[in-house]
């Protein structure tokens, strides 16, 4: 299970992605939300945390020879 700070990074991300997004996520209850919304979110968290990984991946790549 993740920590606390884990945890927390998340939220903070997931909320930031909203933005982005222009979805009205807020902090408590979001049932007013389409399934539509909320998994644009969950997506684009998905897409953009695979892209910061190769993006890692790639800049380790570099150091080897």
């Amino acid at each position: 299970m993740a920590d606390r700070s884990t945890k927390k990074s998340l939220e903070r991300f997931k909320y930031e992605v909203a933005d982005e997004l222009g979805v009205p996520l807020s902090n408590g209850y979001n049932g007013d939300l389409t399934a539509k919304q909320n998994g644009s979110v969950g997506g684009y968290m998905v897409k953009k945390m695979i892209e910061a990984q190769e993006r890692q991946m790639a800049g380790k790549g570099e150091n080897i020879q």
